[in-house]
């Protein structure tokens, strides 16, 4: 045995001093093999020895449990003070009301309708739904575990834009399918928008709305991007592409060159479907905004979009390329507000919902979206927690060790779908709650009905200011409490009546 592992290490060794691609092996043969080791364990004792509750990234430690315990749907409380340090610029701080909403006052989370221009406007249940990840991207067992928990949750589902699966399907939940750049479910042979195709898709009843995805956080400006490795038969039926080769969509729609030809394209989704259609979009840019809505006036309030998702430029639950992920479009804490004064400013606030995405997790994480003007909030990889990712941080080489987006079918084993159903209803069940916990804290009935001065933002010298003096809105309701109350918007109390032109204890 001496001998062999002598051996060894002198195999190592010649190897090491003779190969010229590596210049630390080479020039520290056999031991310098241990800095590509250490490299590859760092972030397993990072994750689970060295880094802080709340050091980690892209998620930390603390929110990671918070969504695992309201996974299963235990106890979420803390002891002995918050380990959330609220002294670095841009903390977000929700402003508590003296007499908060008692909870015989607290109103039901109402449904939105969304598309009233529409043959089948939808009526849409949760303010908190499950935003696009592609079948392909995640494994079978993952998608049928977020149909089933959607059902169970009552909120939407989004296909991604891997096409319309069966397993999408099979939990009888309601169904946004995004047409991404590729078009991948309603293409023709040419890679073209099939309007057979489409008309197909939309015939199911649970297929509820359109989107017609422009860019992703995790990638603005370019497609998206499926390894050979998880082109199987299978999903290369759905999407129509070959088997086994990579899958890269374009990075835009080629028909779309000008805001009048994306009003055109949405508007045959539209008809086609007769089913609200939406974009979704990384804010870079945002000019283009204004023209829009601009032609959208020339043309008739009807040819709106029926919905905006603005996604963060801060990645996503896929595979991208560093440059992009890290460096290109604006964070949600920008474009968010952006978007949503820009609608507001010509007049579509009720015309056009908005819906946000990017790393929204915690509750505290979508009251703030609500607040600067979210209609519903989305969430990818708050749902992959909730199927029991630990961040690894391998979706792009098929070998998640959980099952969630890995086609391999030993590591899928660990993934049952009629339990982590559950548990993504328990997540999505108990995220709401929570937010309208905030909600009735800071004195509104339901989470609708908070706006921009219920937050402020820490400023570089750890004061905090109303994020409705940082960024205020078009719209007055966001700015002020009392005008707020005029537009019967926001209520302190169900049964108390408050002059116009009254204080609102709490709020001034």
């Amino acid at each position: 045995m001496p001998c062999s592992a002598s051996a060894a290490v002198v195999v190592m060794f010649v190897l090491d001093v003779a190969q010229t691609g590596d210049a630390v092996r080479r020039n520290f043969p056999v031991v310098g093999r241990f800095r590509d080791l250490f490299i590859t364990l760092g972030e397993f004792f990072r994750q689970y020895f060295f880094a802080m509750d709340r050091e980690e990234m892209p998620f930390n430690r603390a929110e990671r449990n918070w969504v695992n315990r309201a996974a299963r749907n235990v106890d979420n409380t803390v002891a002995f003070g918050s380990t959330n340090n609220l002294s670095p610029a841009g903390s977000v701080i929700f402003v508590n009301c003296p007499f908060p909403t008692l909870e015989s006052d607290c109103a039901v989370t109402e449904p939105l309708l969304i598309g009233p221009y529409c043959r089948k406007p939808y009526l849409a249940p949760s303010l908190f739904n499950i935003s696009g990840m592609s079948y392909g991207s995640l494994s079978r067992p993952a998608v049928r575990a977020l149909s089933k928990g959607a059902a169970l949750a009552r909120c939407w589902l989004n296909t991604g834009e891997g096409g319309l699966s069966p397993y999408h399907l099979e939990g009888n939940c309601d169904v946004v399918f995004q047409i991404g750049t590729a078009k991948y479910g309603v293409r023709d042979e040419a890679g073209r928008l099939s309007g057979e195709r489409l008309s197909r898709i939309a015939a199911d009843p649970r297929v509820k709305m359109f989107e017609l995805k422009l860019s992703q956080g995790a990638k603005p400006g370019k497609g998206g991007i499926l390894p050979g490795a998880k082109v199987t038969a299978e999903i290369a039926a759905i999407r129509g592409i070959p088997e086994g080769e990579d899958s890269i969509s374009p990075n835009r729609h080629p028909e779309v060159n000008t805001v009048g030809e994306l009003l055109d394209m949405i508007a045959n989704i539209r008809n086609v479907t007769g089913k609200p259609t939406g974009i979704k979009c990384v804010i870079g840019a945002y000019g283009w905004l204004d023209a829009m809505f601009e032609e959208v006036k020339r043309r008739g309030i009807e040819s709106a979009p029926d919905f905006i998702q603005v996604d963060s430029a801060d990645g996503g639950s896929g595979a991208a390329p560093m440059a992009l992920m890290d460096n290109v479009g604006l964070l949600i804490r920008e474009s968010l507000p952006l978007v949503d004064n820009i609608r507001k400013r010509h007049g579509l606030k009720q015309r056009v919902r908005l819906v946000a995405s990017g790393k929204f997790v915690t509750p505290a994480a979508v009251a703030w979206a609500l607040c600067v003007g979210a209609d519903f909030v989305v969430s990818a990889r708050g749902f992959m927690f909730a199927l029991g990712c630990i961040q690894s941080l391998k979706c792009n080489r098929n070998t998640c060790p959980t099952g969630v987006t890995t086609h391999n079918p030993r590591l899928q084993r660990g993934l049952n779908p009629a339990d982590k159903a559950v548990q993504v209803a328990n997540y999505c069940t108990n995220i709401r709650h929570e937010v309208e916990m905030i909600a009735h804290s800071c004195g509104v009935p339901e989470p609708r009905r908070l706006r921009r001065y219920h937050v402020r933002i820490v400023q570089n010298n750890g004061l905090s200011v109303p994020l409705n003096e940082l960024l205020p809105s078009p719209d007055e309701a966001d700015n002020n409490p009392i005008a707020a109350l005029a537009e019967g918007k926001t209520e302190l109390h169900a049964k108390l009546a408050v002059a116009a032109d009254a204080p609102v204890p709490g709020q001034i």
